[in-house]
């Protein structure tokens, strides 16, 4: 079943699965599911849930979500398909919400611009980096935003500054509520080879492929770092590198990954997440908390 909900053609499809849009490959339906090429369309979207009491719920590149088998209630609208960029000569660069990271990495390299080398192999996207501070290497999103727009519920443009977004590590006050980032400004450094910037970008994500395992689906860093330890380390040192739910399995390669192996559910994958900070907090004393986002109803088992 699908609703037209703007006169250019954005729908709203009913029980739509969402397990293709999430790099875990697991996660049951969404009640409605939009994906709005612009800004007209995603303030559509907005209004049509609003009008049916509908909860939102945003959707990236789907790297660093955990959805339930069940699925999700409400309009779950995906913003990957917003992918406008400008660049200005003083090294500014607007970016719609739905472009990946990598491929921004990409494209300031080539024009010589530093700053953006990080995020080469992020998975996520534009909206998905400022909403939870992405980072890497001891640089984030929030060093070099200049500010970003965000739709609000009822409708209307806001543009929010770094300060306004309350960064921590690997959060902002986005994360906890229900604004829709459309788009966001960073700042970068002009004026570099161009050669030699893409040669650091090629040899940052040369080393990310040979620490991290790529070659089985996964959400990216499952938990957070709790300084001065490392959640991979301390994963590792608990022996649970290689340990299985299901087909869900701690990767032998870095060990705050957690792969599909193939036939995975999201039951597998979340009791696989609550075992490992049980053990991590009986060995350490320390909770590990989730990088990743974990929506919809789970049951441990």
């Amino acid at each position: 079943m699908e609703i037209q909900l703007t006169s250019t053609g954005c729908v709203a499809k009913a029980q739509f699965s969402l397990a293709n849009l999430t790099t875990f490959k697991v996660g049951g339906p969404a009640e409605w599911f939009a994906a709005p090429k612009s800004i007209d369309e995603l303030q559509a979207c907005v209004q049509w849930a609003g009008a049916e009491g509908l909860p939102i719920t945003r959707l990236g590149a789907g790297s660093n979500l955990l959805i339930s088998d069940r699925g999700l209630p409400g309009l779950v609208i995906c913003t990957r398909y917003l992918r406008h960029i400008e660049f200005d000569e003083t090294g500014g660069v607007t970016v719609a919400a739905g472009m990946p990271m990598a491929t921004l990495a990409w494209k300031v390299a080539k024009r010589g611009w530093a700053g953006l080398v990080w995020s080469v192999g992020i998975p996520g996207t534009v909206g998905g980096a400022v909403v939870m501070n992405a980072g890497a290497h001891g640089s984030d999103t929030q060093t070099i935003l200049v500010s970003t727009q965000v739709l609000n519920p009822d409708g209307s443009l806001e543009t929010l500054t770094p300060d306004q977004l309350q960064f921590k590590y690997r959060t902002s006050i986005l994360q906890a509520d229900s604004r829709i980032v459309t788009q966001a400004t960073f700042q970068l450094e002009p004026g570099h080879d161009p050669a030699e910037v893409r040669a650091e970008t090629a040899a940052d994500l040369e080393q990310r492929r040979t620490t991290q395992p790529y070659h089985l689906p996964s959400c990216g860093s499952v938990f957070r770092n709790p300084q001065p330890k490392s959640a991979g380390w301390l994963i590792e040192q608990s022996g649970l590198k290689g340990y299985k739910v299901g087909q869900a399995q701690v990767a032998e390669r870095h060990a705050n990954f957690i792969l599909n192996c193939g036939g995975a559910t999201a039951s597998d994958i979340f009791n696989l997440i609550r075992h490992i900070q049980g053990i991590v907090e009986d060995k350490w004393s320390l909770q590990l908390r989730p990088e990743v986002q974990i929506l919809g109803d789970f049951q441990m088992v």
